[in-house]
């Protein structure tokens, strides 16, 4: 399993209608082959920052598998107009957890 952290910035002004979106779109990463948990998350301190964490089979099931899918168009199109930068993605692999 592997983690995608997209690090998400937008304007503080839309962050109930963001999280209602990316709400919205639950059933789309429900629904895609690969996928098995999806959180988000807010900075505290700064309401502009998300991370948005997606729980992954492999890397693949997220690039190409995911990208090129209707479930990701229908996704940017409830979300992107939210984002003030592109999100920065960065994918992680559990190593262990302690407690």
């Amino acid at each position: 399993m592997v983690i995608e952290n997209a690090i998400i910035t937008i304007d503080p002004e839309n962050a109930e209608a963001f999280e209602g979106a990316v709400a919205k779109a639950t059933p789309i990463f429900r629904a895609a082959p690969g996928c098995r948990g999806l959180a988000l998350h807010r900075i505290v301190g700064d309401g502009s920052q998300y991370r948005l964490l997606v729980q992954w089979d492999t890397v693949e099931h997220h690039v190409p598998m995911f990208w090129e899918s209707a479930g990701f168009a229908e996704w940017q199109t409830l979300t992107a107009h939210y984002f003030t930068a592109t999100p920065l993605l960065e994918y992680n692999e559990p190593v262990e957890t302690y407690f």
